[in-house]
């Protein structure tokens, strides 16, 4: 589910550019505030992004808009170079991975609203997208255990790892992390770094990353590296560590628009607006939960959440 996989994506990007060379296909239009705007809404190819893709597609459509559906489009790389092309008009992007990996930033900010800032001025100025909507959805970076693990373990902070590895319950203490964020440093090797702690390498294990979900929920790993707002936490019954030094970057979940589409279409950011104060991080969680856990289609959660949030009829 990384949000990150932006690494050797010209094969990716060159789908994308076949997929927009056989003709758009824009549905849906009618009375509305956007009637008679032409929109193509992309997004990558996990489940959050999915979720998060049809929700915009289902509601701009239900204001009017024709709306060309491109969610679903591989990795970030791919996605992100069909924005700045032209080749899709918006899509949901994550502040983490815009400062770190498109802007090439050694260090986030901290503070949520700030780094927001920071990368929407950034992406105005030099590659003329703006961002609008930040909701409050954070799809950083966590270590989490199994709730059987965390109460015999005594430990709900990474502030209370070192301490735990020193004494007598440290000795069978593993951790299991993907590829990525073991090498990463704002990953494994930074977390350890800011709270003190050393993990012996015997005890660290790499896994793919839906592993890691299934691997900390039955205790063969202690400890597993997961996102915030996955499903698989709540489904499984997974207890996230508190980060209280905040080491890991905010992962703000926010639309990034072309400022062309955005300037034609104004409207866009009010109606989005109410729909993104709502997308929590819990609330991500939840409908996360029911692709990867309860099997239903990002379309039909998407659809189903904007009807009972009271968005659609």
């Amino acid at each position: 589910m990384s949000r990150l996989r932006v690494a050797a994506a010209a094969a990716a990007v060159s789908g994308v550019l076949a997929l927009a060379g056989c003709g758009a296909s824009y549905t849906g239009g009618g009375d509305g505030p956007l009637k008679g705007a032409k929109i193509a809404f992309g997004s990558k190819s996990f489940t959050e992004q999915k979720v998060l893709g049809q929700i915009a597609v289902q509601y701009l459509r239900h204001e009017g808009a024709d709306v060309w559906d491109q969610t679903g489009l591989v990795s970030s790389a791919a996605v992100r170079d069909s924005l700045t092309r032209g080749d899709i008009d918006a899509y949901w992007e994550y502040t983490g991975t815009a400062w770190l990996t498109y802007f090439g930033h050694d260090k986030p900010i901290p503070d949520a609203d700030r780094q927001f800032d920071a990368v929407a001025k950034e992406d105005a100025s030099k590659n003329g997208i703006d961002w609008i909507d930040r909701a409050p959805l954070n799809n950083t970076y966590a270590l989490a255990t199994s709730a059987k693990n965390a109460k015999a373990l005594g430990v709900d902070s990474l502030g209370q790892l070192k301490a735990l590895l020193a004494g007598p319950k440290g000795s069978k203490v593993t951790f299991c992390v993907a590829a990525e964020f073991a090498n990463r440093p704002d990953g494994f090797p930074g977390v350890q770094k800011a709270y003190g702690f050393k993990a012996p390498g015997g005890r660290i294990k790499r896994l793919d990353e839906g592993l890691i979900y299934s691997q900390t929920a039955n205790g063969t790993c202690t400890f597993g590296a997961v996102f915030e707002t996955d499903g698989r936490i709540k489904g499984l019954d997974l207890t996230t560590l508190k980060d209280p030094d905040r080491f890991f970057p905010p992962y703000s979940g926010a639309i990034s628009i072309r400022a062309s589409v955005l300037k034609k279409h104004p409207q866009i950011e009010r109606l989005m607006k109410p729909i993104a104060e709502k997308l929590t991080t819990a609330k991500m969680q939840e409908l996360n939960a029911k692709v990867d856990i309860d099997g239903q289609l990002p379309d039909k959660v998407a659809k189903d959440w904007l009807k009972d949030a009271g968005f659609t009829d």
